[in-house]
């Protein structure tokens, strides 16, 4: 507190200078800044492929950075903001973390890779090619197709006290089309309950644009299909939300700020959902966020922090904090989110439900506001991988630009309907860097993953493998610099508008460290990332997936002074964000899937990150460990119960 008092009144000091004496006064302080420069040793990287592993040392992450909440968070940002304390505060902190040193005093030997480039890769096997640019209906069918035989009588025989179990997507197909239920019955009972979120006190939101009205006229119009005999697919009634991020008419896209539908309007949904209304979704509307995804939380003071299912005191996760926390409810079978970094995985690891991040290009960014980035993908969170799958398999297929420069792969799905499944299933090698593997808060998270890998290995033959990843710390600083110059530059002119103010007070910490890199930081960035491609693509030579614990914690308390005006708790992020960054700078697919409980009763979820395009492989693995872990099931402190058949 002393020093934020003395930083306050040293930044009152230098706004009442004379207008020459500020200007010495800034040549001095940028004098000094150069010196520093010079005293620190240059480091020089010999070539990615002449890096000798036996000689790479783990090294624990170490964050430098205060946790402030409330007023003194306030009275932060202001100075942060500031034209000479503000930089010197954020160089200070740059220097503190290393990053530096690593972008501005490294000779990186690699030329930049500006986004994600994957070499051809070999086929999976045991699966199903889907037509990528077919109808989405068609592809859901496919999808159908590939999972086990689905029994309605199984859903009465899996209810011991012990046990708990989602509703899944075909137990809603099942039910509607059995005339137990229709869409517009469920809708009756999930839309008093939305209300209640919003009206609470403090709200708790877990969508921030709804319409009672257009969801009942949705409903109605899939009730009357099941009424005809002519449901679209397996997904007609299934209620989804979607991410504040991502279009979705009639609501507006906001990015869970209170301003940006003043400047960007909605005339039509995103290629993502249009895909999923063709197959007669549901919207329930748009789900609750970190503003601007600019989080790992899910703290959001412009609506109200949505709060994690298990534990209400707890943050769910973010960035896509609302559509993790309503599906884990109960009371949507899916959403869409997006991952930039992170922001699927998380908050499904901390809700014990399942988010995938495709490869980067296999969806179609159109319609979203992060959609002119590198390391961003919108994916599905469900409650099971089947469902899951189901999802994806509607909003698939790369975009025109993309198909030119990846040259994906074609899109499958692993069948796990035959013996075949198990086949392949046994022939995969699992990729454990046992060091960072145990890098988290709690062996109750690495112990736990560690459980049910040994459990996966002795029960369908899997092979676990020792595999070294040099330069996680380069990794993380690379993605840092990449997302957030991409943030900047998608958000610049509104700033220059005078809209910088109205961001959140975490926001706009992110961005005063995001104005502060510079195009060399960039390109030194870009640098990394080849290097860093070459590192995993060697990796997947000797492996077919790396498993991590998806967050190196469990879901963190909400402090009661960050509900106001938010917070900043850099080591909190870095804790999440752990084992989440290779998937989003180097694009590659991953899934976190829900394995068991913390002694405090906390979802902890498990990280399967696979080769580009290898989304298949992801979703067999996923399913077995699933499956391993179906009784252990906790049902969550807040649940419904909406498909009430019985």
């Amino acid at each position: 507190m002393k020093t934020a008092v003395t930083i306050i009144l040293a930044n009152s000091f230098i706004q009442t200078l004379s207008e020459s004496t500020y200007k010495a006064t800034t040549s001095l302080f940028w004098f000094h800044f150069s010196v520093l420069k010079k005293m620190v040793k240059m480091r020089v990287m010999v070539p990615a492929e002449d890096v000798d592993l036996s000689t790479v040392k783990y090294e624990p992450e170490t964050i430098q950075a205060p946790h402030l909440t409330g007023s003194v968070f306030k009275l932060f940002v202001r100075i942060v903001e500031s034209r000479v304390l503000g930089s010197l505060i954020v160089s200070h902190l740059k220097r503190q973390n290393k990053m530096v040193e690593m972008l501005r005093n490294t000779v990186i030997p690699e030329a930049p890779m500006f986004k994600p480039e994957f070499p051809p890769q070999e086929p999976e096997h045991g699966v199903v090619v889907l037509k990528e640019y077919g109808k989405p209906e068609d592809r859901v069918e496919s999808a159908l197709k590939c999972l086990p035989h689905y029994d309605p009588a199984s859903r009465g025989n899996v209810e011991p006290a012990s046990s708990f179990r989602y509703w899944k997507i075909r137990d809603y197909a099942h039910a509607y089309r059995s005339g137990l239920v229709t869409p517009s019955m469920v809708a009756e009972y999930i839309i008093p309950v939305i209300k209640e979120f919003s009206s609470k006190k403090p709200p708790t939101p877990l969508l921030i644009s709804f319409d009672a009205e257009e969801v009942r006229k949705q409903a109605a119009a899939s009730t009357q299909r099941f009424e005809e005999g002519k449901p679209l697919s397996i997904l007609d009634g299934i209620f989804m939300a979607i991410k504040d991020d991502i279009d979705c008419f009639p609501h507006p896209s906001k990015g869970a700020s209170t301003w940006m539908h003043e400047f960007r309007s909605v005339n039509k949904d995103s290629v993502s959902v249009s895909k999923l209304r063709s197959c007669g979704v549901i919207f329930l509307g748009k789900a609750n966020m970190h503003e601007f995804g600019m989080g790992t939380t899910g703290n959001n003071p412009n609506y109200g922090t949505t709060r994690n299912p298990h534990a209400p005191e707890r943050y769910t996760g973010g960035s896509s904090s609302g559509p993790a926390a309503i599906v884990a409810s109960g009371l949507c079978s899916a959403a869409l989110g997006t991952d930039g970094g992170g922001s699927i995985r998380i908050p499904s690891s901390l809700c014990g439900v399942v988010g995938l991040k495709s490869t980067y290009g296999r969806t179609d960014m159109k319609g979203s506001l992060c959609g002119k980035g590198t390391v961003e993908i919108i994916g599905p969170i469900a409650t099971t991988v089947e469902d899951v799958m189901l999802v994806y398999a509607a909003i698939l297929g790369s975009s025109p630009a993309d198909r030119i420069s990846l040259k994906p792969s074609e899109p499958c799905l692993p069948i796990l309907s035959s013996n075949d499944s198990l086949n392949a299933l046994g022939s995969l090698r699992l990729g454990k860097y046992t060091a960072w593997f145990n890098d988290v808060n709690s062996t109750d998270i690495s112990d736990k993953c560690e459980d049910i890998l040994d459990l996966l290995s002795k029960t369908h033959g899997c092979e676990m493998v020792e595999i070294v990843i040099p330069e996680l710390n380069e990794m993380r600083t690379a993605h840092l610099v990449s997302i957030g110059s991409e943030m900047l530059s998608s958000v610049n002119p509104y700033c220059e508008e005078g809209k910088g103010v109205r961001f959140n007070y975490d926001t706009r910490t992110s961005m005063a460290l995001f104005r502060s890199f510079t195009a060399t930081d960039y390109v030194a960035a870009q640098c990394f990332r080849r290097r860093l491609m070459y590192h995993h693509m060697e990796i997947f030579k000797k492996v077919d997936v790396i498993v991590t614990p998806t967050t190196g914690m469990t879901a963190p308390i909400i402090p009661p002074s960050a509900l106001q005006l938010g917070e900043t708790d850099m080591q909190v992020t870095g804790d999440l964000m752990r084992f989440i960054i290779a998937a989003n700078l180097l694009g590659l697919p991953a899934i976190s899937v829900p394995v068991g409980y913390d002694k405090q009763g906390l979802p902890i979820g498990l990280q399967l990150i696979g080769r580009p395009w290898g989304e298949a492989s992801l979703l067999r693995v996923a399913f077995a460990i699933e499956e391993l872990c179906a009784k252990s099931r906790k049902k969550p402190a807040t649940f419904y119960d909406v498909l009430k058949t019985n």
